[in-house]
């Protein structure tokens, strides 16, 4: 016998109620009481009033303690992190309450940088660019889907293609985009192109979380950093006056990451990008120009500021207590120079364009950040161009020679060559020597200009270049990989071993 009987229709909702109902009335239970607790103000704590005791007593018999949390900062929500380092703070605030204490929990939101401004302009700027909904072109579209991670081989390592800044933001490359990830509207996100927006949006959110959270904090205590509290705003002011009155803090200068653009220090984590990058200290190296090669001479002529300042090549070394073994130094042929006005008027430095906006920030301009380009000139024609290079043993002047790997973005683009101490330029002074018509040198540039002993090492003498070469077997600058080991040998032996052969400093370590 058949019957047309269909089953009962499940109550999904009530079926999803039924399993999460221990949990729901437990969320009840934390929501009454910590309604109670805000009505009651249990965690409002306040100076005693006690006139049965003297002032200096009063600690004694009405004990206080009192701890906060780093204020977070407010470019977005509480993550998992905060919760779990206030989780500390909260478990010690309920301890101290137990033995009695008049224990105080205020808190305080961070909102002063440049993170909140940055955000803010990369929202106005995309708001230029994509208009109020955000609709970013087909191409760029493309160009975003193809953002992703490398993929991890079975048993190897997971390795992201990504920055720890771009970690942060998942395959988003605009503001926006992050923005809508949080489940905003276009309208919105609008509003945080003005950074006042950002202080008005997330503290309400993170105080309600923090609420949510059960944490003991005083909320009556609760303020914004800057002159949002200018009370906070004061009290920050008077520490600095009083320690600098103290003569504990000075107003002075030191080498930092600096925005040209806002004029001020931009610490790690006020950039957009570059999180993690630092100063990284050089010695310029100052090598007047003696003869100009043919080309140069052209080019040099051709500029009536050049006349009657002296010209020099300005390399930017790690090292330069190598300087004594200077043989010759190299440029990038396709790379482009310029004549920058110094800090002295007399003078002109040939670097890179990259190079002269760093240097104009450390007073080596005629005015603090200003650029005053002459002229330009390609690192072909400058090739051949004779220098004096201070300290050299060759006291005559050493060349201007072609390099395969100088980079525009990487000190100045002028390289000074010590082969006695750098395989990098050991192997290239060798090509050059071997193949000058090659290179289109001529050989005069190259010829009796022989690696100078300035290191010592245990395991390679004086000549540690020439013998890391050969040991490795490298026959060309072209030999990339051998030549990044043998520089790593290299630096590591002498940095740790090496003893000075010559100069003021000869026999120390």
């Amino acid at each position: 016998m058949t019957s047309n009987a269909k089953p009962a229709a499940v109550d999904l909702a009530a079926e999803e109620s039924r399993k999460t109902a221990k949990r729901d009335a437990l969320m009840a239970i934390e929501k009454q009481w910590q309604g109670d607790w805000e009505h009651r103000g249990v965690f409002e704590v306040d100076m005693p009033s006690d006139d049965s005791v003297a002032p200096e007593d009063l600690h004694d018999k009405h004990p206080k303690w009192m701890g906060t949390f780093p204020f977070p900062y407010m470019n977005g929500v509480l993550h998992l992190g905060h919760a779990f380092s206030v989780s500390k703070i909260e478990f010690a605030a309920g301890w101290e309450r137990l033995q009695g204490k008049r224990a105080l929990f205020p808190f305080g939101f961070h909102v002063t940088g440049m993170p909140i401004k940055a955000a803010a302009d990369k929202i106005a700027r995309e708001l230029e660019m994509f208009g109020p909904e955000f609709a970013v072109p087909e191409e760029l579209e493309t160009q975003l889907s193809e953002l992703s991670v490398d993929s991890p081989k079975a048993g190897g390592t997971f390795r992201g293609k990504k920055t720890k800044v771009a970690a942060k933001t998942g395959n988003k490359k605009y503001q926006f985009q992050i923005m809508q990830d949080q489940g905003m509207s276009n309208a919105e996100i609008a509003k945080f192109a003005h950074a006042e927006h950002w202080l008005e949006h997330y503290p309400p959110i993170a105080i309600s979380d923090l609420k949510a959270m059960g944490c003991k904090i005083d909320w009556r205590r609760a303020f914004l950093t800057t002159d949002h509290n200018p009370y906070y705003d004061s009290f920050a002011q008077w520490q600095f006056n009083r320690l600098r009155e103290m003569d504990k803090i000075k107003f002075g200068k030191r080498y930092t990451i600096w925005s040209a653009k806002d004029g001020q220090p931009c610490m790690d984590h006020d950039r957009q990008s570059g999180e993690g990058v630092g100063a990284q200290e050089y010695t310029c190296i100052k090598m007047q120009v003696l003869n100009w090669s043919e080309a140069a001479q052209g080019v040099a002529g051709s500029i009536p500021e050049l006349k009657g300042k002296k010209v020099f090549m300005v390399a930017a070394t790690l090292r330069p207590e190598t300087m004594y073994g200077q043989t010759n130094c190299f440029v990038g042929t396709k790379l482009t120079y310029g004549f920058f006005q110094s800090s002295k008027m007399d003078e002109v430095y040939v670097i890179t364009e990259r190079a002269a906006r760093s240097m104009a920030f450390q007073g080596l301009s005629p005015a603090d950040g200003q650029v005053v380009q002459l002229g330009t000139i390609s690192g072909q024609d400058i090739v051949g161009t004779k220098v004096n290079a201070p300290l050299s043993h060759y006291t005559d002047g050493v060349f201007m020679l072609p390099m395969d790997n100088v980079l525009a973005t990487k000190g100045t683009g002028v390289v000074t060559s010590v082969p006695s101490d750098s395989p990098d330029d050991f192997a290239t002074l060798r090509d050059l020597k071997k193949k000058a018509d090659y290179y289109g040198i001529q050989p005069e540039w190259v010829a009796g200009f022989e690696p100078v002993p300035v290191i010592s090492t245990p395991a390679y003498g004086e000549m540690t270049a020439p013998a890391l070469c050969e040991e490795l077997k490298i026959n060309s600058q072209k030999d990339r990989d051998q030549l990044a080991a043998a520089k790593d040998i290299a630096y590591k032996e002498g940095f740790y071993n090496g003893v000075m052969t010559v100069g003021e400093f000869q026999g120390q370590t």
